[in-house]
């Protein structure tokens, strides 16, 4: 369930930077935490740090 999560929290941010479509940050974010997982642990940690830093950046800039 994190993996989803994760996967379409980085869609998401994918999504917001390119503004096209949400078929990019879809597919991206379908394939991501397949990636990730097959990192172990560490991938899904570097996911998550990913997505927390575009939030604080957006944050920050607000």
């Amino acid at each position: 369930m994190l993996r989803t999560i994760i996967g379409a929290l980085i869609g998401r941010e994918i999504d917001r930077r390119d503004g096209d479509s949400g078929i990019k940050g879809t597919i991206i974010g379908a394939a991501a935490p397949r990636i990730l997982s097959r990192l172990g642990p560490l991938g899904l940690v570097l996911g998550g740090a990913y997505v927390a830093k575009k939030a604080y950046d957006r944050r920050k800039a607000a």
